[in-house]
């Protein structure tokens, strides 16, 4: 196996293309601006012209990476990767934007404002330093970046002795859970505890995605290669991970493989045992093995289910789980993406075309009224609050309230 031999797979399937415009009919960005012809055009359709140059139409990075069009092929065509190693051909020919270096390095972002996080999210939110962030960088003034939280949840995961339990699972937190979110990775913690589990939190960091999703695929690989040594002898020990994370855990579970083309062992084997966390639960509920005393949480949410939770083709657990607590009024929103797409939304040039990506969802939201905005994703939730002013939170959170864990 070499490193090509996933992305040539991928790009093989473009024979399977019959051009039946399904893909440019779920696009959500060609839905909403004439600066994206469509998957099918700027994937299969142009993917037969090009040999060792890249692409010479700038259209192609209008792309937010989603991956609906690979979801809703009929012919099993992988179009939203076949877009992605040509979109990242492109800007190493013409040049990587320093913008696109900084918003791909999440995990050096987060041990960089950590330590002076109080400073860091004034001076982020000021306006003044958002203007002049957008001018010179190209990030937008109200693109909707996270808050530093001061402290990692490593760091506490760390000090916490393991709770005793009859099974272990490793959990894979992800950047955003340590240094943004480390409230949500104490939450998951306690409700595998709950569920008679010991968690163990092996150091980590960051997975690559934002530096595939970038086009950096070179750093990308050495990302991903450097966390599976970690994650892989619990893996070949049969240890099951977990993830809070739906695009990092599906870094881990195939994009790596198909995208990146790594042919690592340790990725095989890890990526065979990876799991977002509520399919890990809801499989354990189908086992009979699920902690069902759910207190009653009387309240109304709605559950979005984010662009790259769809792609690990497991359903939507989180429905299924949520379905069973008491009181609790979940309202299922049929839209396809919030507009994010991880990076995508933040650039200057593309913050307009998310946000109208994210209005049909956005405005649902605000019909509804609810008391919280669910999603598995972090970025869709910053995105979703953002452009809805509800508080939006992960599954888990809610499982935490109803098992009455604090």
């Amino acid at each position: 196996m070499t490193d090509e031999h996933g992305p040539d797979l991928m790009r093989a399937s473009l024979d399977h293309c019959v051009k039946c415009t399904i893909c440019e009919s779920a696009c959500p960005v060609a839905a909403v601006t004439p600066l994206f012809p469509g998957p099918k055009y700027v994937g299969p359709q142009a993917e037969r012209f090009r040999t060792h140059d890249p692409s010479v139409d700038a259209s192609l990075d209008y792309c937010s990476g989603c991956g609906i069009c690979t979801l809703v092929c009929p012919q099993g065509v992988h179009v939203a990767e076949i877009n992605a190693h040509a979109r990242a051909a492109m800007k190493r020919e013409r040049g990587m934007p320093l913008r696109d270096h900084l918003l791909a390095r999440s995990g050096l972002e987060g041990k960089l404002g950590t330590p002076v996080a109080p400073l860091a999210n004034l001076v982020l939110s000021n306006r003044r330093v958002r203007e002049l962030t957008e001018r010179f960088i190209g990030i937008h003034a109200e693109a909707p970046l996270p808050k530093f939280a001061g402290h990692t949840f490593q760091r506490w995961a760390r000090r916490r002795p393991a709770a005793a339990g009859q099974q272990q699972v490793v959990y894979f937190h992800g950047c955003s859970t340590n240094y943004f979110e480390p409230g949500l990775g104490r939450m998951t913690v306690a409700v595998l505890e709950h569920n008679g589990y010991s968690v163990l939190v092996p150091p980590q960091d960051c997975c690559g995605l934002p530096l595939q999703s970038n086009g950096i695929f070179g750093t990308a690989r050495s990302y991903v290669r450097r966390l599976v040594a970690h994650l892989a002898p619990y893996a070949r020990d049969g240890y099951k991970i977990v993830a809070t994370s739906t695009s990092c855990g599906l870094m881990l579970k195939r994009e790596a493989i198909e995208i990146l083309g790594i042919p690592d062992e340790d990725l095989a084997v890890v990526s065979r045992q990876t799991y977002d966390i509520c399919e890990f639960l809801a499989e354990l509920d189908a086992e009979g093995m699920l902690a069902t005393d759910f207190g009653p949480v009387p309240m109304t949410v709605t559950y979005h289910a984010p662009c790259q939770q769809q792609g690990h083709n497991m359903g939507k657990p989180a429905l299924d789980l949520l379905g069973q607590i008491p009181e609790l009024t979940v309202i299922e929103l049929d839209r396809a993406c919030c507009g994010i797409a991880g990076t995508y939304g933040l650039k200057r040039e593309k913050y307009d075309i998310a946000m109208k990506v994210g209005s049909g969802l956005f405005g649902d939201i605000r019909a509804e009224a609810p008391d919280l905005a669910v999603c598995d994703s972090e970025t869709c939730r910053w995105q979703i609050s953002h452009g809805t002013g509800v508080r939006s939170v992960h599954p888990v959170e809610i499982l935490h309230r109803a098992y009455g864990l604090k």
